[in-house]
This record gives C-alpha cells, sequence and structure tokens, in this order.
C-alpha cells in the first residue's frame, strides 16, 4: 500500500493498485477489525481513550483536597455545575396536595396523596404513616424514589419498602416517576414505550433545550420532600431517602444536592464511570449528565458532595452495576470522610444477589435510616406485609395522571420552553450578526475551526471495476484511533463535473450499488468520494440497546454526550477534514450529498466553513429541531441532538445561512416520515 492524497486521482492522475471487476465486488475498505478490534467497536475504544484521559484527571483532583476548607469549596462548585448542566431547577409553585384515599393496616396507614411538582404536573404517591399509639410525633421522613419497575410505587419492593420503615417509626412518601406506575407523559405511546425508554425519549428533546430527564426527576424529589415537611406529623429536619436501581439513581441525585437530606441509602446504583464504560456502558437518559466526565462529576461525587450526610450504599455482588467500580467509588469516598473526621458516615453494603430491592438491601437501608433519623440502631427484621393491590395503590380515578383535568406533562414543559427559546432565537439572529452567530453554533455543537483540524492521512487501496466504472478504496485517517473508509468512483474519461462529497447515514455503500444516485452522478461526469464518516457504514455500532427507537450506537453517543461532545460535531468535523483534503488537490470547492441523518453535521459543517463547500444536497433530513420537541416522540434522533442548540440556533437558521447553494430533498419529520 502507498501513501497519497485521493484527490491526486481526482486530478487526473490515476494509479491502479491493483483490481478486481463487479463478479467479485467487495466495497469494503478497513477489513473486520481496525487496530486489532472489529470496526464496530472503533468509537467506543475512541470515546474510552478519551475518557480515561479525564479519569485521571479526576484522580488527580481528588488528591488535591485535604482540608475541609478544600472540600467545601469543591462540594459548591460541583453542585452548581450539577444544577447548571441539567438546565437549572424550575421556581417553586403550589403543591396543591390532595388526599383521594387511606388504606388502614396494622401498624400503620397508606395515604394516597397527589400533589403538584410544577403547575399542572402531578405526581401520585403512597404516604406510609407510623401508628400514632406506638411512635411518637413528629416522625422522621423518608422519600422513595422508584426504580424502573412498570407499577412503579405499587410495586412489591417499593411498598414493602414504604411500610417496613413505617412500622419502625420513620414516615415514608413512596411516589411515581414519570413514564411508570400513573405519571404516564403519553399515553398513546402505551405499551411500547415506559420507563427507560420513555426517559430516553423526553431526554432527546430535552438534551436539545439544554436540559436533562434527570431534571423532572430530581424536582419531583425535592418537591416530594416539600411535601413531607408540609405534613404536622414529620420532622421537617429529619429527612431522608432512599431508592433502587432508578430510585438508587435519583437518590444519588438528591443526596447531592438538596440539603435537607441528612440520611441516604441508594440501592443497586453507585459503582464508577470508568467501571462502566468498560462493562455495560451508559444507561438512560437520566443516568448521563451533559460533560459530567469533563467537568469532573463521577459516581463517587454523589457520595462527597454532602459530606457529612451519612450514606449507606447497597450494592449486589452480581449487579449488572459493576461492583468492582462500587468498591473503588466507596475507597474514595471513605477516605473523604475520613478526612473531615466522619468515617462512619459512609458505608457499603454488599449483598451477594442480583440486581434487585430485596429483604436483605431494604432491611439494611431501614436499619441505616433509623440509626441516623431516630438514633437507634438495632436489628431490623421484615415481617410480612400485606400489599395494597393495584387499585388500591392507584391515586387517581383511573389510573393515569394525564386524564386529570389540566395534566401537562415534561413533554409539554418542553414545548412551552421551546416556545420561549424561539422567540428568543428570532431576536438574536435578527439583532446581531451572522458570524456571532455562527460562533456560537460552532461552541454549541464543539465543532473546531477548520485550522485546527488535523490533516487527512490518506492510504490508497485497490481499485474495483464495475464494467467501464472505476472505484478506488481509500482508508482516511483523520485523528488518532480514527480511520475513515472511503470509496472514490470515476467517470469515464477526463471529468467534466465537480467533486461531490457524498455521506449516507447508513454508510458508503448504500447508494453505490448499480445504476444508484451515485453511478448516476459519475455518468453525469462527477467524480464522487464517499465516505463513511464516523460510527457510519463499516464503523457502525452494532452492540447498544438504542434498537429502532434511539440507534444501535446510543452508547456511544451518550458516552460522547458525558465527555460534553456531540455525534454532530464530530461528524461535521470528518466532513471537514475530507472536503478540505479534495480542495487542496481539485483546487475548488466541493459539492455535498448527505443523506438521513447525516444530512445534521453536513449543514453545521457547510455553513460553518462555507469556503470549503458550492452546492449543498440533503435527501430526508431532518425538517428542524423545534419538529422534535412539538412530536415528543421521534425516531433514531438521539445522533443528531446538540446540548442547548435550541437555545441559541435551529436547522432552518443553518439553512438559511447557506441560502441558494443548498437545496433539500424529502425532508422529514422527527418521527422519520
Amino acid at each position: 500500500m502507498r501513501k497519497k492524497m485521493f484527490v491526486a486521482v481526482v486530478a487526473g492522475f490515476c494509479l491502479f493498485t491493483g483490481s478486481v471487476t463487479i463478479a467479485q465486488e467487495n466495497l469494503r475498505v478497513l477489513g473486520e477489525t481496525v487496530d486489532g478490534a472489529p470496526a464496530g467497536e472503533m468509537m467506543s475504544r475512541y470515546l474510552f481513550r478519551q475518557a480515561q484521559g479525564r479519569f485521571e484527571q479526576w484522580r488527580q483532583q481528588y488528591e488535591q483536597r485535604k482540608t475541609p476548607e478544600q472540600i467545601a469549596t469543591y462540594q459548591k462548585n460541583l453542585r452548581e455545575q450539577f444544577i447548571q448542566a441539567i438546565g437549572g431547577l424550575p421556581e417553586r409553585t403550589p403543591l396543591n396536595p390532595k388526599v383521594t384515599g387511606v388504606v388502614a393496616r396494622d401498624g400503620y396507614r397508606v395515604e394516597k396523596i397527589i400533589f403538584e411538582s410544577q403547575p399542572g404536573c402531578y405526581v401520585t404517591a403512597l404516604l406510609f404513616l407510623p401508628d400514632g399509639g406506638r411512635y411518637a410525633r413528629p416522625f422522621p421522613g423518608v422519600i422513595v424514589p422508584c426504580g424502573h419497575a412498570g407499577e412503579a410505587k405499587a410495586y412489591e419492593a417499593y411498598q414493602t419498602m414504604g411500610a417496613l420503615l413505617a412500622l419502625n417509626g420513620i414516615a415514608a412518601l413512596v411516589f411515581d416517576p414519570i413514564d411508570q406506575g400513573e405519571r404516564s407523559q403519553d399515553l398513546a405511546a402505551l405499551p411500547a414505550i415506559w420507563g427507560t425508554s420513555a426517559h430516553t425519549m423526553v431526554g432527546i428533546g430535552s438534551i436539545l433545550l439544554g436540559r436533562n430527564t434527570a431534571r423532572f426527576e430530581i424536582w419531583d424529589g425535592m418537591r416530594a420532600i416539600d411535601y413531607l415537611q408540609s405534613r404536622p406529623e414529620v420532622d421537617p429536619k429529619r429527612i431522608g431517602c432512599t431508592g433502587n436501581s432508578g430510585g438508587g439513581t435519583q437518590t444519588s441525585y438528591l443526596m447531592a444536592l438538596d440539603d435537607r437530606i441528612v440520611a441516604a441509602a441508594p440501592s443497586c446504583y453507585i459503582t464508577g464511570f470508568e467501571a462502566l464504560l468498560s462493562t455495560i456502558g451508559p444507561q438512560d437518559a437520566e443516568q448521563d449528565i451533559f460533560g459530567q466526565l469533563a467537568f469532573g462529576m463521577d459516581h463517587a461525587d454523589y457520595l462527597m458532595m454532602r459530606a457529612p450526610t451519612s450514606i449507606l450504599i447497597c450494592a449486589a455482588t452480581q449487579d449488572f452495576f459493576d461492583i468492582q467500580g462500587t468498591w473503588n467509588t466507596f475507597r474514595y469516598a471513605k477516605r473523604l470522610y475520613t478526612r473531615l473526621g466522619v468515617s462512619e458516615r459512609v458505608s457499603l453494603l454488599e449483598n451477594d444477589a442480583t440486581h434487585n430491592y430485596n429483604q436483605i438491601q431494604r432491611q439494611g437501608a431501614a436499619r441505616w435510616l433509623a440509626r441516623w433519623l431516630l438514633g437507634v440502631d438495632k436489628e431490623i427484621v421484615e415481617p410480612n406485609i400485606v400489599l395494597l393491590s393495584a387499585d388500591e395503590a392507584h391515586c387517581t380515578p383511573d389510573g393515569q395522571v394525564m386524564r386529570l383535568a389540566g395534566a401537562r406533562s415534561t413533554y409539554d414543559l418542553n414545548r412551552e420552553f421551546e416556545k420561549e427559546q424561539a422567540a428568543r432565537r428570532k431576536q438574536l439572529w435578527s439583532t446581531t450578526s451572522q458570524a456571532s452567530r455562527l460562533e456560537q453554533v460552532r461552541r454549541l455543537a464543539g465543532v473546531r475551526p477548520l485550522a485546527e483540524l488535523p490533516e487527512a492521512e490518506v492510504e490508497m487501496g485497490e481499485t474495483v471495476t464495475r464494467g467501464s466504472l472505476r472505484i478506488e478504496k481509500v482508508k482516511v485517517a483523520v485523528e488518532e484511533g480514527l480511520c475513515l473508509s472511503a470509496l472514490v468512483f470515476y467517470p469515464r474519461g477526463e471529468p467534466v463535473g465537480r467533486v461531490v462529497l457524498y455521506v449516507h447515514e447508513s454508510g458508503k455503500e448504500a447508494d453505490a450499488g448499480p445504476g444508484g444516485p451515485i453511478e448516476k452522478l459519475v455518468e453525469a461526469g462527477h467524480t464522487v468520494v464517499a465516505v463513511d464518516v464516523r460510527g457510519t457504514g463499516e464503523t457502525q455500532s452494532k452492540a447498544g440497546w438504542g434498537g429502532d427507537l434511539f440507534g444501535s450506537d446510543a452508547k456511544d453517543i451518550l458516552t460522547a454526550y458525558l465527555l460534553g461532545r456531540s455525534y454532530v460535531g464530530m461528524r461535521a468535523e470528518d466532513i471537514m477534514i475530507c472536503a478540505r483534503a479534495i480542495q487542496q488537490r481539485a483546487y475548488s470547492s466541493v459539492d455535498v450529498v448527505a443523506v438521513g441523518h447525516v444530512c445534521v453535521p453536513a449543514l453545521h459543517a457547510a455553513a460553518l466553513e462555507p469556503g470549503l463547500f458550492g452546492s449543498v444536497r440533503l435527501v430526508r433530513g431532518l425538517v428542524s429541531w423545534a419538529d422534535v420537541i412539538e412530536q415528543g416522540q421521534s425516531r433514531n434522533q438521539l445522533v443528531n441532538v446538540v446540548h442547548g442548540a435550541l437555545c441559541e440556533y435551529d436547522l432552518p437558521d443553518l439553512a438559511k445561512v447557506l441560502g441558494a447553494r443548498l437545496t433539500i430533498e424529502q425532508p422529514v419529520n422527527a418521527m422519520g416520515l
């Protein structure tokens, strides 16, 4: 193999490095592996290497926190960054609580509660209150956010946790998260989309608005504390929190951010991002905060941000959340608590079990909360609990808050906020210079100026002949650890058209078949360079959980999100690097054709570096990000998100920058229709 700029051929000079006929046609360029690993793992490996640098930086910064003053400064700064990363918190509004029913049990009673975390945003909850004859009022109060069970607060483990606390003198408010229990946010999406899928669906629109699904969950939890504190039976100064799995996530966030929580027991969640990325990878949207690896917030920080708050990590040996990561995180927290002289306030319960909120976990959490909220350290044994039936656990008339008068969903909240931002965008683009607007685009999408991008390193491969058509295989290294595959299609005789850079969401081969769109361009005299931008074609990840809703590369996209990067920005840079390489040899601007979701990065590249490009044709590209918000439901749009973009610009704003050079064909909405 020899190295040269592949566009030297575009200039009319062609060297053959071997030729095969169409009967043997194989357009694969990279082979099955890249640097000894499957090509589909290229982005995972690349992003993990970037993350490793952040993990090392985190460890160095941790070792610098020795004194109480240094720790206090760290806590304040990190909590501010956390809140900023989720888009801030709403203002407190009236809870308007209602008790819709009461169920009596031996030793406690259960009140069915509805309150509004925001106006019209109804939260359904079960309040487990101890028997006043057995325990003196006011009782400590504990909120129990639920994990990803469809029944949510009615699920056996969560009901049992509430009852166990009540039987031991602690009031417990067990509440439904969004898209579980009685809080489905889009009834039309049931039963296909709920829980983790629904949280990520909400997350796509939220990200575009500079928010996160976690913002809604955190605020529900904080308002649940407000409600507990409003009850005369509850001591407002003795508040705790415990939850499992997704509820463990919520507990971790709440104990980090809410000063009113004096004791907590997150279960089956705490590990560490180094362990997480090495095993199952990032999970649904609320578990991934924008840029948190970049600004230095790992799982250990959820524990340390509130030191000396009393925290018990409940963990399971066989959990899919890596237990070694849990122990590493615990050690960091224990050392920091020791530096503060309160090592006894953080502990770990490891249960030889799989991922669940089983009896041992519940009893351990109850004992921990009793120790720090009641001042009682005793063995707590869970008795047989008579559960509420599904009907008994319902707080609403027919089991769904969205059927209540005036109900607003998280999608509605995002729609309202987007309308505010649309008015702001219109003013910004009409009153400030285009150059300043584009600098904001560059900053948000994470697209470096062309002068800062590395030069492409190009390696030519074999030439395939298809009749009189010549197709040359090319490897394009755009960054250390990142290699793109490309095909150069040459017209018969001297080229009479322009050079076309062709990118497709499914990769370079999607439109490369006989008689297809690329051949037609070549027949018209154009030289076509079809490129797999990172994560497409040969390097498309197939190991993710995203499926048809979010794409098989969801894990990689969310890893990039944790690092503060967008696939839109990274792919735009790929397009720019390839276009520059072509321009350097063809001595003219490059026309671009983009098909599918890669239209979004192509539009960014052309708008930010107009000198590189001639005409731009977008086929079946997303009509606008605002449509993602309006539709609520979407298909395969996670790859297109840029955090906070709609606070500054939308895709039509970039389209206007290109003017008559841009052609849009068959635009699609958020559902791909």
